[in-house]
């Protein structure tokens, strides 16, 4: 287990700092990142502002009028000590998928390839227990991994310059939903009727880091009536019960 003189602590201009646990990306090194983001939530550390959890850090926002940066590294080394992944499974959370063609314009290109079929691309992208690692590029764009190892794909030559909310993408070793229109350049096998981020809802991102995502295929027809529903604002999604989230791990 990493101690105060294992990870690293950056500094990020004059208002953060950046606590390094590793140079790879996988779930431990998350749960790390996570158990030091609970941390300090816990003993409540005045003058710090929030703490954005990535793949491999944490960042530390602070105020320097209230904290000092060396009294904020002191405390930071001390909360490492026998720090231990988090025990806090994140929520699970089962998201309808549809995977009609009409909404994954890459779906078969995805398959040909993989050298696979479009419906065993399918069955492998929604058997999966994705984990949300973060959250950036777009707000609430959730980074999921891992991607099952016959669908890694690089990104595609050709971004699209728009990409409609909820489109389910896959890139790398990572999984994605996008939040909102924008470029991307991700392939894209279906897409969800859930809003990953809604400004009706407190907070607007559905997704956290450390939650765990599971997607159930829906068809074309039930797709529309969710989506009717979701426009309607009358679309609920809750997550899974904790046993299950902790199951699912």
């Amino acid at each position: 287990m990493p101690t105060a003189s294992h990870v690293r602590l950056l500094t990020s201009g004059d208002t953060a700092l950046v606590v390094e646990f590793g140079t790879g990306v996988d779930r431990h090194v998350s749960a790390l990142v996570l158990a030091l983001a609970d941390r300090i939530d816990a003993v409540g550390i005045e003058g710090i502002l929030e703490t954005v959890p990535t793949f491999r850090s944490l960042m530390v926002h602070y105020d320097p009028l209230r904290l000092r940066q060396a009294q904020l590294k002191e405390r930071l080394r001390d909360l490492l000590q026998d720090l231990h992944p988090s025990e806090t499974a994140g929520r699970l959370w089962r998201i309808p998928a549809c995977y009609d063609p009409s909404l994954g314009p890459d779906l078969e290109e995805v398959a040909r390839r993989t050298d696979l079929t479009p419906t065993e691309v399918v069955s492998l992208h929604s058997s999966e227990t994705y984990h949300v690692y973060m959250l950036g590029f777009l707000p609430g764009f959730p980074y999921m991994g891992d991607l099952p190892a016959q669908l890694v794909l690089p990104r595609r030559e050709d971004p699209r310059i728009k990409v409609p909310p909820g489109s389910l993408a896959i890139a790398m070793r990572m999984a994605a939903i996008y939040p909102l229109e924008s470029p991307g350049g991700w392939h894209l096998l279906g897409r969800t009727p859930v809003p990953i981020w809604d400004l009706r809802r407190n907070p607007p991102a559905l997704l956290m880091p450390g939650d765990k995502v599971k997607f159930d295929p829906i068809p074309l027809d039930e797709y529309d009536a969710l989506v009717a529903h979701a426009q309607a604002g009358t679309l609920r999604t809750e997550p899974e019960p904790a046993s299950a989230a902790g199951a699912a791990r």
